[in-house]
């Protein structure tokens, strides 16, 4: 606000306090919570806490089961006696929904209003909300957002939204993919859920970009106003039912209007929490009543005062302004240096309006679309940055390592873009896809890696990480090596790709204690514990890799005909210490492989994921093996276990997200 309009507003405000008393309307509630923290809410279950974002259930070993609840801690006035009117409402979040395991999925999560603040319902198809033994006892009205067909509560599919009401057999619902939604796809979705008490209409919008889509998903006449309490708390719950989907919520908007004025003798005032505003209504004040002197007097002390005030506030926005702008342009001359800059338009139109099409794969931080440039003939791949006031720290992050790396064996970056709140990165085009498409492909279809290829992979993925670790300026650490980051050009060769999670690091220090991130089956024993990642953690993820290409099985996969989960490499170590190690191999291959290299390679990849970081070798050594310049690490019999203990100090938000026992012993199995 300009200086001169703040002024003249200040002033009205200087005779709007000297007036009567005002009239308030009802408590019309508004909150905007960008990120979270623990003072204005109330987790519950399995909920925590973690960088600003909210998680509704934790990753557990299959098949254990998760709930979890986070309520706003004031409750919210939904219905005025003095009146006899019931408040709409209008509120907006984004949220994700994702799973490690495609094939283990479910349950979804909701948005609710309910009368208790301890609603806490069981995990399963009961999606926190209702109590699997007491259904009719939580009270509620509710939008889910379901992942699993539960025929007990008649859903029509494992991708729809419903509206509830005190039960989870939906009064109606609708099928996401009407809108080209994939709840469970990992991408960042914004939802926005409106009611209309004077309409009696409730709609809910569902978009992958923050633009609210014209025409809602789900439409609902419905009259809420005997089921809206006098005062109700508003919140989310999710579950899950032996599967590791997580339910993350990134921010969140909420307001309530509708409500008429009534004569009020309290002044103006907040209500509890500093984020929550109570909307006046300033009257039409006589004139006759006012007392020139102490007019005068009012305006002859706070006009000054206001003006100092609204200078100092002009000068304070001018001065963020510019910094802005210089950081913007300081950070727009080094890009320029490396990649070209893209115009959205350009990476629009060769990706036909980012269509659901055109979608090649998902990254850590977005999704990944194949472009078509018809100026040039080219084509390339485009990663677009998820919607979370996290995105840019990302997109930043991976710009400013990428930019600056060269080598044979990674993703070379192309451009990029920041435009209409965009952040897109522009990448070589990789014909092949993603390692883990190929291995795990269905069965008679073509393009079957043989062993060359494989043999391949493995070298090519240890000589990058060795360039990463060692031969860099400064160390990279990846952080969430797997299949699925690495790409396969037309010849087969390996391409190290996504650094959303990778972090820079000078040499010889020691890392920052981060909290844990990347792909579970892939995270070293001590990085689960700890948080700490290390260039030996990055090993351990490699090791598990090339078990993956040595066996062709995923690192945690459901045995055939039984509901046990089997980890590849107890499964390997397992052979190995019966001396039959050489029967992982993948039998799609046929026996079509040199056994003295299958063997090679799978030892390395037993000692690569090893428990004890300090027995892993390093990249570097590895490369070696694989080159035949050194001589293969004796691998023991029995996989090691480890104990650890807790010593590490932990803040607040740590303490929430990471209820950690002490002096933990893993066994074999647990790791």
């Amino acid at each position: 606000m300009r200086p001169r309009k703040l002024l003249v507003f200040l002033v009205f405000l200087s005779l709007f306090c000297f007036s009567d008393p005002p009239f308030v309307l009802a408590q019309n509630v508004s909150f905007d919570l960008p990120s979270f923290n623990v003072r204005n809410l109330t987790l519950l279950g399995d909920s925590y806490l973690r960088k600003g974002v909210l998680g509704l259930t934790r990753e557990l070993g299959v098949p254990s089961s998760s709930a979890g609840t986070v309520i706003y801690n004031n409750p919210i006035k939904f219905f005025d006696p003095e009146t006899n009117l019931t408040a709409s409402f209008s509120t907006r979040f984004s949220f994700t929904i994702s799973n490690v395991n495609p094939t283990s999925y479910g349950d979804g999560l909701s948005f609710f209003l309910s009368p208790d603040n301890r609603t806490l319902g069981s995990p399963g198809g009961y999606l926190g909300l209702v109590n699997s033994s007491q259904l009719t006892k939580n009270k509620f009205v509710a939008v889910e957002f379901d992942t699993r067909q539960d025929l007990h509560f008649k859903d029509p599919s494992d991708n729809h939204v419903g509206f509830d009401i005190e039960s989870l057999n939906s009064i109606r619902t609708a099928d996401a993919k009407l809108q080209e939604i994939d709840l469970k796809s990992g991408n960042s979705i914004t939802a926005w859920i409106d009611y209309k008490n004077d309409q009696e209409k409730l709609k809910v919008f569902l978009s992958y970009s923050s633009l609210k889509p014209q025409k809602p998903l789900l439409s609902v006449d419905i009259n809420l106003s005997g089921y809206l309490r006098e005062v109700m708390y508003v919140g989310f719950s999710a579950s899950t039912d032996g599967s590791t989907e997580l339910h993350l919520i990134e921010n969140w908007s909420f307001s309530t209007f509708g409500f008429s004025p009534v004569r009020s003798n309290s002044s103006l005032h907040n209500v509890s929490d500093s984020s929550v505003t109570v909307s006046p209504r300033i009257p039409v004040s006589d004139s006759t009543n006012k007392n020139p002197k102490r007019l005068a007097l009012g305006l002859g002390i706070a006009g000054p005062a206001f003006f100092c005030v609204a200078l100092a506030l002009f000068g304070y926005v001018s001065l963020r302004k510019w910094r802005s702008f210089r950081t913007q342009k300081s950070f727009k001359a080094e890009v320029l240096a490396g990649p070209r800059e893209f115009t959205y338009r350009e990476l629009k139109l060769a990706t036909k309006g980012f269509h659901s099409s055109r979608i090649i794969g998902h990254g850590a931080f977005g999704t990944v679309y194949k472009a078509f440039f018809i100026t040039s003939g080219t084509i390339a791949a485009v990663k677009r940055s998820k919607h979370s006031h996290e995105g840019k720290t990302e997109f930043l992050a991976e710009l400013s390592i990428i930019a600056c790396l060269r080598h044979k064996n990674l993703v070379q970056l192309q451009g990029w873009c920041v435009e209409k709140g965009e952040l897109l990165l522009v990448y070589d085009f990789m014909p092949y896809g993603s390692l883990d498409k190929l291995l795990y492909q269905e069965s008679g279809q073509s393009n079957l890696l043989n062993w060359s290829h494989r043999h391949n992979v493995a070298v090519g993925l240890a000589s990058v990480l060795t360039y990463l670790h060692r031969e860099c300026e400064q160390q990279v650490i990846h952080r969430d090596i797997k299949t699925g980051n690495i790409l396969l050009d037309g010849n087969f060769n390996a391409r190290l790709g996504d650094f959303g999670l990778a972090k820079l690091m000078d040499h010889d220090k020691s890392p920052v204690s981060t909290l844990t991130a990347g792909t579970m089956g892939y995270l070293a024993p001590e990085y689960l514990q700890y948080g700490k990642a290390t260039e030996k953690t990055d090993v351990f993820s490699y090791g598990v890799v090339i078990l993956e290409v040595a066996c062709g099985r995923r690192p945690i996969e459901r045995e055939a005909g039984t509901q046990k989960m089997v980890n590849l490499v107890d499964w390997v170590w397992g052979l190995h210490s019966e001396g039959m190690i050489i029967e992982a191999a993948d039998k799609r291959l046929k026996g079509e492989f040199k056994e003295e290299e299958m063997r090679k390679l799978l030892l390395l990849g037993l000692s690569c994921a090893n428990p004890d970081s300090t027995e892993r070798p390093s990249m570097r050594r590895v490369l070696q093996i694989l080159s035949n310049e050194s001589e293969p690490i004796s691998v023991p019999r029995n996989k090691p276990s480890l104990t650890f203990s807790c010593g590490l100090p932990l803040t607040l938000d740590d303490i929430v997200s990471d209820e950690e026992e002490c002096n933990i012993t893993l066994s074999p199995q647990m790791l």
